[in-house]
């Protein structure tokens, strides 16, 4: 992964609108919080594989970090705090905020095929 480059990243945000695509989101704080705070709640979402059909996104800076959100028919799905960015040789934008040790966040992933369902050494 690299740093986001907004431009490269909306584009390909734009290239998958209006198409049956595959989305997984996850954020968390993990272990880390309780390792430093025995008092701190791990907290975390996970979502992989929901098929959606967006009509546009955006790509926006939040000032060390960006924001992506997908407008779909009767909602929003997004991610805030990401950092980095790579479109994969399946051709997936693989997005992900990273904290200051290099910790995984949040990450937002859209494929235009599912993603694996098990362990994939891959992925």
């Amino acid at each position: 992964m690299e740093a986001i480059i907004q431009d490269k990243v909306q584009n390909k945000i734009n290239a998958l609108a209006n198409k049956e695509v595959y989305v997984h989101l996850e954020t968390t704080n993990g272990a880390y919080a309780s390792h430093f705070d025995e008092e701190a709640y791990n907290v975390g979402a996970f979502i992989r594989n929901a098929q959606v059909n967006y009509q546009h996104g955006k790509i926006v800076s939040t000032g060390g970090s960006y924001r992506v959100g997908l407008k779909l028919d009767l909602g929003w799905v997004y991610a805030e705090g990401l950092t980095d960015f790579e479109i994969d040789e399946k051709d997936r934008l693989l997005m992900a905020g990273h904290d200051r040790e290099g910790r995984l966040m949040v990450a937002l992933e859209i494929s235009e095929t599912p993603f694996s369902h098990e362990a994939d050494p891959d992925e």
